[in-house]
């Protein structure tokens, strides 16, 4: 397996035939965490529509180096996504949601399936809320069990839009600290759509920057090296002022 895990040649992004963005060329290392960043309205949320599939894209290449799990049915989805909202089914008990893609992908008993949702909600911190319904918990609490259903197919990728929007910082800090776990201790690869530069400097290995005045990628880094060395007025502009506040 190659060390590039996504790679994008020339691709456009938009609706209709119409491009939000230039064709965008980038790579997304295998067992890091890379995070979109750029301000409302650069695209970054329709390029994650992209890369999972829910928006078609206009022209270029997008390519995955996924091999098929098996176990699973052929056609199985080899990545998970959180997203927002959590996307939890709120009529359904935690363990339920989880349920779901086992149900529909695997050939599992019973049994099977609930010893994988045990060890899934265990994994995020939730063993005693199998039984919780979506309203009964907090709002990090969802975004974890959006990550325990994401993950219930063992997927080595990860797509995560805003996980950390709409947190207090504590619940914001674990939710960082359980994605470093999932690189270091599974060797998955994150995806982040995210504009919480906080979690950037905790979580992020490697940051690609939308400007979206500019409709193009304007950085590609390590944020710490961006904010050291980019001599890109927007870049500089986006981080400047959050590190300086950070490490005062």
């Amino acid at each position: 397996m190659s060390d590039v895990l996504i790679h994008a040649e020339q691709l456009e992004i938009g609706y209709g035939t119409t491009p939000i963005l230039e064709p965008l060329d980038f790579k997304i290392q295998r067992g890091t965490v890379h995070c979109i960043l750029g301000g409302s309205g650069s695209g970054k949320s329709t390029l994650l529509r992209t890369l999972i599939g829910l928006q078609p894209q206009l022209g270029g290449e997008l390519s995955f180096d996924l091999e098929p799990a098996p176990g699973l049915d052929a056609a199985a989805p080899r990545f998970g996504v959180l997203f927002q909202s959590g996307a939890l089914f709120g009529s359904m008990t935690l363990a339920q949601n989880l349920e779901l893609p086992l149900r529909h992908w695997t050939a599992m008993g019973d049994s099977a399936i609930e010893a994988v949702v045990r060890a899934k909600l265990r994994l995020v911190g939730l063993e005693r809320f199998e039984n919780h319904r979506p309203a009964e918990i907090s709002g990090g609490m969802k975004k974890r069990a959006g990550i325990a259903r994401a993950l219930a197919l063992d997927p080595p990728l990860l797509f995560l839009d805003e996980p950390s929007a709409g947190l207090d910082p504590v619940a914001a800090a674990e939710l960082d600290r359980l994605m470093i776990a999932l690189r270091d201790q599974l060797g998955m690869t994150l995806v982040v759509v995210t504009h919480e530069l906080e979690s950037v400097l905790r979580a992020g290995d490697e940051a690609t920057v939308i400007d979206p005045e500019r409709k193009r990628i304007v950085a590609s880094g390590p944020p710490r090296e961006l904010k050291a060395h980019s001599t890109d007025p927007y870049v500089r502009k986006f981080l400047d002022s959050f590190f300086t506040e950070f490490d005062a």
